[in-house]
Protein backbone atom coordinates (compact mmCIF):
# COMPACT_ATOMS: atom_id res chain seq x y z
CA UNK A 1 0.00 0.00 0.00
CA UNK A 2 1.46 3.38 -1.04
CA UNK A 3 2.10 6.12 1.83
CA UNK A 4 -0.33 9.12 2.31
CA UNK A 5 1.04 10.86 5.14
CA UNK A 6 4.19 9.88 7.60
CA UNK A 7 6.63 11.17 10.02
CA UNK A 8 10.10 10.68 8.73
CA UNK A 9 13.19 11.75 10.56
CA UNK A 10 11.29 14.75 12.35
CA UNK A 11 9.75 15.84 8.85
CA UNK A 12 6.19 15.22 7.58
CA UNK A 13 6.43 12.98 4.22
CA UNK A 14 3.18 13.21 1.95
CA UNK A 15 2.17 12.06 -1.22
CA UNK A 16 0.94 15.18 -3.54
CA UNK A 17 -2.37 14.12 -4.29
CA UNK A 18 -2.67 17.35 -6.68
CA UNK A 19 -0.78 15.30 -9.68
CA UNK A 20 -2.14 12.25 -9.58
CA UNK A 21 -2.77 10.01 -11.61
CA UNK A 22 0.04 11.40 -13.46
CA UNK A 23 3.14 11.22 -11.29
CA UNK A 24 3.62 9.13 -7.96
CA UNK A 25 5.88 12.19 -5.99
CA UNK A 26 5.96 12.46 -2.16
CA UNK A 27 6.98 15.60 -0.36
CA UNK A 28 9.27 15.86 2.13
CA UNK A 29 7.92 19.23 4.30
CA UNK A 30 10.01 20.52 7.34
CA UNK A 31 7.92 23.12 9.17
CA UNK A 32 4.16 23.74 10.29
CA UNK A 33 3.67 26.84 7.63
CA UNK A 34 4.63 23.91 4.52
CA UNK A 35 1.95 21.22 6.34
CA UNK A 36 -0.38 24.25 6.41
CA UNK A 37 -0.05 25.17 3.07
CA UNK A 38 -0.15 21.35 1.38
CA UNK A 39 -3.29 21.38 3.75
CA UNK A 40 -4.99 24.47 2.06
CA UNK A 41 -3.79 23.65 -1.50
CA UNK A 42 -4.98 20.03 -1.27
CA UNK A 43 -1.78 18.82 -1.90
CA UNK A 44 -3.54 16.15 1.06
CA UNK A 45 -7.47 16.25 1.46
CA UNK A 46 -9.90 14.07 3.06
CA UNK A 47 -11.32 15.30 6.72
CA UNK A 48 -9.11 11.88 7.98
CA UNK A 49 -6.01 12.82 6.20
CA UNK A 50 -6.84 16.22 6.44
CA UNK A 51 -7.04 15.53 10.69
CA UNK A 52 -3.53 13.04 10.74
CA UNK A 53 -1.45 16.01 8.83
CA UNK A 54 -2.42 18.69 11.05
CA UNK A 55 -1.35 16.55 14.09
CA UNK A 56 2.34 16.19 12.64
CA UNK A 57 2.07 19.72 11.61
CA UNK A 58 1.81 20.73 15.28
CA UNK A 59 3.93 18.49 16.28
CA UNK A 60 6.59 19.28 13.67
CA UNK A 61 6.07 23.35 15.19
CA UNK A 62 6.48 22.11 18.53
CA UNK A 63 10.57 20.72 17.26
CA UNK A 64 11.29 23.81 15.79
CA UNK A 65 10.28 25.94 18.55
CA UNK A 66 14.24 26.76 20.22
CA UNK A 67 13.46 27.27 23.98
CA UNK A 68 13.45 25.67 27.28
CA UNK A 69 10.39 27.45 28.59
CA UNK A 70 7.21 25.88 28.92
CA UNK A 71 5.51 29.16 28.28
CA UNK A 72 7.05 30.29 25.17
CA UNK A 73 6.66 26.99 24.06
CA UNK A 74 2.86 26.96 24.51
CA UNK A 75 2.67 30.68 23.12
CA UNK A 76 4.22 29.37 20.14
CA UNK A 77 1.95 26.52 19.99
CA UNK A 78 -1.23 28.81 19.81
CA UNK A 79 -0.01 30.85 17.02
CA UNK A 80 0.51 27.31 15.10
CA UNK A 81 -2.74 26.07 16.17
CA UNK A 82 -3.65 29.15 14.33
CA UNK A 83 -1.98 29.37 11.37
CA UNK A 84 -3.23 25.31 10.83
CA UNK A 85 -6.95 26.40 11.96
CA UNK A 86 -6.78 28.62 8.95
CA UNK A 87 -6.82 25.98 6.10
CA UNK A 88 -10.15 24.09 5.49
CA UNK A 89 -13.14 25.56 7.23
CA UNK A 90 -15.25 22.16 6.80
CA UNK A 91 -13.21 19.10 7.52
CA UNK A 92 -14.26 18.91 11.65
CA UNK A 93 -10.87 16.44 11.77
CA UNK A 94 -9.04 19.48 11.34
CA UNK A 95 -10.22 21.07 14.37
CA UNK A 96 -10.65 17.36 16.80
CA UNK A 97 -7.14 17.10 15.73
CA UNK A 98 -5.61 19.87 16.99
CA UNK A 99 -7.65 19.78 20.33
CA UNK A 100 -6.50 16.48 20.92
CA UNK A 101 -3.02 17.95 20.45
CA UNK A 102 -3.90 20.78 22.57
CA UNK A 103 -4.92 18.62 25.09
CA UNK A 104 -1.68 16.69 25.39
CA UNK A 105 0.30 20.04 26.53
CA UNK A 106 -2.18 21.12 28.72
CA UNK A 107 -2.40 17.64 30.55
CA UNK A 108 1.41 17.04 30.87
CA UNK A 109 2.35 20.17 33.06
CA UNK A 110 4.93 18.35 34.51
CA UNK A 111 7.41 17.56 31.79
CA UNK A 112 10.07 19.32 30.22
CA UNK A 113 10.10 20.96 26.75
CA UNK A 114 12.13 18.60 25.28
CA UNK A 115 9.93 15.76 26.91
CA UNK A 116 6.33 17.39 25.87
CA UNK A 117 8.19 18.07 22.34
CA UNK A 118 8.57 14.02 21.88
CA UNK A 119 5.07 13.03 23.37
CA UNK A 120 3.75 15.44 20.83
CA UNK A 121 5.35 13.58 18.34
CA UNK A 122 4.43 10.34 19.69
CA UNK A 123 0.33 11.32 20.11
CA UNK A 124 0.94 12.21 16.02
CA UNK A 125 2.11 9.48 15.41
CA UNK A 126 -0.45 7.66 16.98
CA UNK A 127 -3.42 9.39 15.78
CA UNK A 128 -1.73 8.14 12.30
CA UNK A 129 -1.67 4.54 13.43
CA UNK A 130 -5.24 4.62 14.81
CA UNK A 131 -6.96 6.28 11.67
CA UNK A 132 -5.93 2.84 9.98
CA UNK A 133 -7.24 0.63 12.31
CA UNK A 134 -10.50 2.88 12.81
CA UNK A 135 -10.60 2.69 8.99
CA UNK A 136 -10.62 -1.23 9.08
CA UNK A 137 -13.04 -1.17 11.72
CA UNK A 138 -15.62 0.86 9.41
CA UNK A 139 -15.18 -1.11 6.82
CA UNK A 140 -15.69 -4.48 8.66
CA UNK A 141 -19.05 -2.80 9.73
CA UNK A 142 -19.94 -1.61 6.53
CA UNK A 143 -19.30 -4.45 4.57
CA UNK A 144 -22.11 -6.23 6.31
CA UNK A 145 -24.44 -3.64 4.27
CA UNK A 146 -23.21 -4.63 1.11
CA UNK A 147 -24.82 -7.74 -0.87
CA UNK A 148 -22.75 -10.40 -2.69
CA UNK A 149 -21.89 -9.20 -6.71
CA UNK A 150 -22.91 -5.51 -5.99
CA UNK A 151 -21.90 -2.54 -7.85
CA UNK A 152 -21.43 0.42 -5.11
CA UNK A 153 -21.32 3.88 -6.16
CA UNK A 154 -18.89 6.09 -4.75
CA UNK A 155 -18.81 10.32 -4.97
CA UNK A 156 -15.23 11.78 -4.46
CA UNK A 157 -12.23 9.90 -3.06
CA UNK A 158 -13.06 8.50 1.02
CA UNK A 159 -10.58 5.93 0.19
CA UNK A 160 -6.63 5.35 1.29
CA UNK A 161 -5.72 8.53 -0.02
CA UNK A 162 -8.53 10.56 1.86
CA UNK A 163 -6.86 8.44 5.71
CA UNK A 164 -3.88 7.36 7.37
CA UNK A 165 -4.38 4.34 5.00
CA UNK A 166 -7.33 2.10 3.82
CA UNK A 167 -9.70 4.09 3.60
CA UNK A 168 -13.82 4.99 4.73
CA UNK A 169 -16.20 4.59 1.93
CA UNK A 170 -13.14 2.93 -0.15
CA UNK A 171 -12.81 0.64 3.20
CA UNK A 172 -16.57 -0.44 3.21
CA UNK A 173 -15.81 -1.55 -0.47
CA UNK A 174 -12.01 -3.16 1.06
CA UNK A 175 -13.75 -4.79 3.77
CA UNK A 176 -16.68 -6.50 1.29
CA UNK A 177 -14.03 -7.87 -1.29
CA UNK A 178 -12.01 -9.11 1.79
CA UNK A 179 -15.12 -11.15 3.04
CA UNK A 180 -15.64 -12.69 -0.14
CA UNK A 181 -18.69 -10.58 -2.13
CA UNK A 182 -17.24 -9.10 -5.02
CA UNK A 183 -18.19 -5.83 -5.31
CA UNK A 184 -18.18 -3.73 -7.94
CA UNK A 185 -17.84 0.25 -8.12
CA UNK A 186 -18.93 2.75 -10.42
CA UNK A 187 -16.80 6.12 -9.32
CA UNK A 188 -17.88 9.41 -9.98
CA UNK A 189 -15.60 11.63 -11.62
CA UNK A 190 -16.70 14.35 -9.19
CA UNK A 191 -16.03 17.91 -10.49
CA UNK A 192 -14.23 20.50 -10.47
CA UNK A 193 -11.20 19.05 -8.56
CA UNK A 194 -11.96 15.17 -10.12
CA UNK A 195 -11.09 13.34 -7.09
CA UNK A 196 -13.34 10.40 -8.63
CA UNK A 197 -11.62 10.56 -12.14
CA UNK A 198 -7.50 11.46 -10.24
CA UNK A 199 -8.04 9.70 -7.08
CA UNK A 200 -10.79 7.23 -6.56
CA UNK A 201 -9.97 5.40 -9.93
CA UNK A 202 -6.21 5.63 -9.79
CA UNK A 203 -6.12 3.68 -6.14
CA UNK A 204 -8.96 1.08 -7.05
CA UNK A 205 -7.31 -0.35 -10.07
CA UNK A 206 -3.90 -0.11 -8.03
CA UNK A 207 -5.95 -2.11 -5.28
CA UNK A 208 -6.85 -4.57 -8.87
CA UNK A 209 -10.69 -3.61 -7.73
CA UNK A 210 -13.12 -3.47 -10.67
CA UNK A 211 -14.13 -0.04 -11.28
CA UNK A 212 -16.07 2.08 -13.96
CA UNK A 213 -15.63 5.46 -14.07
CA UNK A 214 -18.53 7.73 -14.83
CA UNK A 215 -19.16 11.58 -15.14
CA UNK A 216 -21.59 12.87 -12.38
CA UNK A 217 -24.46 13.78 -14.87
CA UNK A 218 -24.77 10.13 -15.85
CA UNK A 219 -25.07 8.70 -12.21
CA UNK A 220 -29.28 9.20 -12.54
CA UNK A 221 -29.15 7.01 -15.69
CA UNK A 222 -26.98 4.30 -14.14
CA UNK A 223 -29.59 4.27 -11.31
CA UNK A 224 -32.36 4.34 -13.96
CA UNK A 225 -31.03 1.19 -15.79
CA UNK A 226 -30.72 -0.90 -12.34
CA UNK A 227 -26.69 -1.06 -12.47
CA UNK A 228 -26.33 0.58 -8.87
CA UNK A 229 -27.36 -1.07 -5.82
CA UNK A 230 -25.84 0.62 -3.28
CA UNK A 231 -24.27 4.30 -2.84
CA UNK A 232 -21.58 4.56 -0.13
CA UNK A 233 -19.82 8.10 0.08
CA UNK A 234 -17.45 9.43 3.14
CA UNK A 235 -17.85 13.10 4.98
CA UNK A 236 -16.41 16.00 6.05
CA UNK A 237 -18.39 16.65 8.83
CA UNK A 238 -21.70 15.12 10.66
CA UNK A 239 -24.15 17.36 12.01
CA UNK A 240 -25.82 15.97 15.68
CA UNK A 241 -29.13 15.35 13.55
CA UNK A 242 -27.35 13.08 11.22
CA UNK A 243 -27.07 16.26 8.29
CA UNK A 244 -23.70 15.42 6.05
CA UNK A 245 -21.31 17.49 4.77
CA UNK A 246 -19.31 15.91 1.70
CA UNK A 247 -17.75 16.88 -1.88
CA UNK A 248 -20.42 18.71 -3.55
CA UNK A 249 -22.70 17.00 -5.68
CA UNK A 250 -23.01 14.43 -3.23
CA UNK A 251 -26.79 15.74 -1.79
CA UNK A 252 -27.70 15.37 -6.01
CA UNK A 253 -26.54 11.98 -5.76
CA UNK A 254 -28.09 11.24 -2.48
CA UNK A 255 -31.46 12.56 -3.92
CA UNK A 256 -31.31 10.35 -6.96
CA UNK A 257 -30.65 7.63 -4.84
CA UNK A 258 -33.94 7.81 -2.61
CA UNK A 259 -35.69 8.57 -6.09
CA UNK A 260 -34.68 5.06 -7.23
CA UNK A 261 -35.03 3.72 -3.65
CA UNK A 262 -31.19 2.72 -3.85
CA UNK A 263 -29.60 3.10 0.04
CA UNK A 264 -27.37 6.07 0.49
CA UNK A 265 -24.94 4.87 3.03
CA UNK A 266 -21.98 7.32 4.82
CA UNK A 267 -18.54 6.15 6.45
CA UNK A 268 -16.83 8.08 8.15
CA UNK A 269 -15.07 8.20 11.77
CA UNK A 270 -17.01 9.42 14.87
CA UNK A 271 -14.63 11.92 14.81
CA UNK A 272 -16.15 13.23 11.75
CA UNK A 273 -19.12 14.21 14.16
CA UNK A 274 -19.64 17.52 14.86
CA UNK A 275 -21.85 16.90 18.26
CA UNK A 276 -21.47 21.05 18.95
CA UNK A 277 -23.81 21.59 15.50
CA UNK A 278 -27.39 20.91 15.81
CA UNK A 279 -28.14 20.56 12.04
CA UNK A 280 -26.77 20.94 8.60
CA UNK A 281 -27.32 24.80 8.48
CA UNK A 282 -24.18 24.90 10.97
CA UNK A 283 -21.68 23.75 8.95
CA UNK A 284 -19.36 25.77 7.64
CA UNK A 285 -18.87 25.65 3.55
CA UNK A 286 -15.58 26.30 2.10
CA UNK A 287 -15.73 28.49 -1.07
CA UNK A 288 -12.83 27.70 -3.30
CA UNK A 289 -10.57 29.60 -6.19
CA UNK A 290 -13.07 29.69 -9.07
CA UNK A 291 -10.00 28.61 -11.53
CA UNK A 292 -10.62 24.89 -10.26
CA UNK A 293 -13.98 25.36 -12.85
CA UNK A 294 -13.09 28.35 -15.24
CA UNK A 295 -9.39 26.36 -16.17
CA UNK A 296 -8.34 22.86 -17.09
CA UNK A 297 -5.30 22.15 -16.64
CA UNK A 298 -3.82 25.67 -16.52
CA UNK A 299 -5.73 26.84 -19.61
CA UNK A 300 -9.23 28.64 -19.67
CA UNK A 301 -12.24 26.34 -20.66
CA UNK A 302 -14.88 28.98 -19.72
CA UNK A 303 -15.49 32.98 -21.31
CA UNK A 304 -13.32 35.29 -19.03
CA UNK A 305 -15.08 37.23 -16.55
CA UNK A 306 -17.87 34.82 -16.02
CA UNK A 307 -19.44 34.84 -13.00
CA UNK A 308 -18.59 31.43 -11.11
CA UNK A 309 -19.59 29.77 -7.86
CA UNK A 310 -17.66 27.64 -6.56
CA UNK A 311 -18.60 25.83 -2.95
CA UNK A 312 -16.56 22.39 -2.41
CA UNK A 313 -19.26 20.98 -0.26
CA UNK A 314 -22.96 20.22 0.17
CA UNK A 315 -25.20 19.14 2.97
CA UNK A 316 -27.10 16.09 2.76
CA UNK A 317 -30.29 15.60 4.70
CA UNK A 318 -29.71 12.74 7.43
CA UNK A 319 -33.63 11.52 5.85
CA UNK A 320 -32.03 10.92 3.09
CA UNK A 321 -29.12 8.66 4.96
CA UNK A 322 -29.78 5.19 5.17
CA UNK A 323 -27.06 4.34 7.53
CA UNK A 324 -23.57 6.27 8.92
CA UNK A 325 -20.86 3.68 9.48
CA UNK A 326 -18.48 3.81 11.66
CA UNK A 327 -15.66 2.52 13.86
CA UNK A 328 -18.13 1.37 16.51
CA UNK A 329 -21.09 0.29 14.44
CA UNK A 330 -24.16 1.91 12.16
CA UNK A 331 -25.97 4.36 13.24
CA UNK A 332 -29.75 4.64 11.51
CA UNK A 333 -32.38 7.62 11.98
CA UNK A 334 -33.33 8.52 14.24
CA UNK A 335 -29.55 9.67 14.05
CA UNK A 336 -29.82 12.11 17.61
CA UNK A 337 -30.22 8.95 19.51
CA UNK A 338 -28.19 6.13 17.45
CA UNK A 339 -25.18 9.28 17.24
CA UNK A 340 -24.91 9.44 20.70
CA UNK A 341 -25.52 5.56 21.14
CA UNK A 342 -22.10 5.03 19.57
CA UNK A 343 -20.09 7.75 21.22
CA UNK A 344 -21.01 6.01 24.65
CA UNK A 345 -19.87 2.31 23.22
Amino acid sequence: MFKIVEWKKNTVVMIDQRILPAKEVYLVLKDYKAVAKAIKEMVVRGAPAIGVSAAMGFALGALKVKTKEKKVLKRELKKITRVLAATRPTAVNLFWALERMNGVVESNADLTVEELKKRLVDEANTIHDEDIEINRAIGRNGAKLLKKNSTVLTHCNAGALATAGYGTALGVIRGAIEAGKNVKVFADETRPFMQGTRLTAWELKKDNIDVTLITDNMAGHMMSKGLIDAVVVGADRIASNGDVANKIGTYMVAVLAKEHKIPFYVAAPLSTIDMKIKDGTGIPIEERDTKEVTHWNGKRVAPAGINVLNPAFDVTPGRLVAGIVTEKGVATRPYRTAIKRLFSK
